[in-house]
């Protein structure tokens, strides 16, 4: 606990459930008014504190983690974390508004974190199928190497128990297969179904897919009013320039942060654009012939798409919604 004018109140330990959130909520205001609180991973280990003091309508302040130089300077305890998150807030260096980690961006967040697993766990069922399928019988073998993959895994799970391991192995492998594939296909729908509940017009933009629009959803969160400008969340996607100018050489580099699962959307986007949109087409063969790179091409796409997306995503004030009426 510190002051508005940085003095150094105590320091006090809590317990990490809903009982210790309550008493670290009791401690703090016995110091006073409560007006703003840092609060480091609030995607993650400090999500839920964070959706806590939320609800008691405390300003939670997401902080980073202190640099390297002031850690070797000051060590790493509980403690000094804690005061110098608290000093980042006051400073005004930590200013950014975290998700709420409530509502359907984070319904949605969930839904495609089981699908990936599903989607890979079931990858490793097929490789491992097919490294049984090199041990079999050999006629087994080639009768079953003749197949596509749809129907070899079918065949495989209704291949008769004869008392061989390989053959046992092969059909729990294949009914892992279909199992986890009625998996991924439950869980895009779930997806798919919250997309078009939350923001359907995302759909209606060319190239914009489900998972794509999902990805974008998730990284602005359910409050993407806390975002202040396209900017802003091409910034939080990676899609936007860094300046690396040094005396007179002027120039950008790439953005290497960001939420990379946006950035790889909003780059399948663009190349969908590039395939099926004639006026993506257009800017392609107009920038080519100005001396740009197809991938320097695409970056800038990927900036275009992003602001685009953000219009939509953003919510409608009253004010702009009597104004695009008239």
């Amino acid at each position: 606990m510190i002051t508005t004018l940085g003095a150094f109140l105590a320091h006090q330990e809590f317990p990490a459930i809903a009982a210790g959130y309550r008493q670290l909520l009791a401690w703090a205001r016995s110091f006073g008014a409560l007006r703003r609180a840092g609060v480091e991973c609030t995607g993650s280990y400090g999500s839920a504190l964070a959706r806590f003091l939320s609800r008691e309508h405390i300003q939670v302040v997401e902080v980073n983690q202190p640099d390297r130089a002031t850690r070797r300077k000051r060590g790493k305890t509980d403690a000094v974390d804690a005061e110098a998150a608290a000093r980042a807030v006051l400073s005004g260096r930590a200013d950014v508004t975290p998700k709420t980690g409530e509502g359907p961006a984070a319904d949605m967040r969930v839904l495609r974190l089981a699908k990936e697993s599903a989607v890979k766990a079931r990858t490793r069922a097929k490789n491992q199928l097919k490294a049984v399928l090199l041990g079999v019988d050999p006629a087994l073998r080639e009768a079953l190497s003749k197949l596509t993959n749809a129907a070899l895994i079918a065949r495989c799970a209704d291949l008769p128990d004869a008392g061989d391991a390989a053959v046992f192995t092969l059909r729990l492998l294949a009914r892992r297969i279909q199992q986890l594939t009625a998996e991924v296909k439950e869980l895009a729908r779930r997806v798919t179904k919250a997309v078009r509940h939350r923001h359907p017009q995302l759909l209606d933009i060319i190239g914009v897919g489900p998972e794509s629009a999902a990805a974008l959803l998730i990284a602005a969160g359910d409050n993407p009013e806390r975002l202040a400008s396209e900017a802003s969340f091409a910034a939080l996607c990676g899609v936007s320039p860094v300046e690396q100018s040094s005396g007179k050489t002027q120039r950008r580099r790439l953005n290497r942060g960001g939420n990379r699962q946006t950035n790889a959307a909003l780059y399948r986007i663009v190349v969908t654009r590039l395939r099926r949109d004639p006026r993506t087409r257009l800017y392609l063969e107009r920038r080519t012939k100005q001396g740009m790179s197809k991938r320097e091409i695409i970056r800038c796409l990927k900036r275009y798409v992003a602001r685009e997306i953000y219009r939509h995503i953003q919510p409608t004030s009253p004010l702009d919604a009597s104004s695009s009426a008239a």
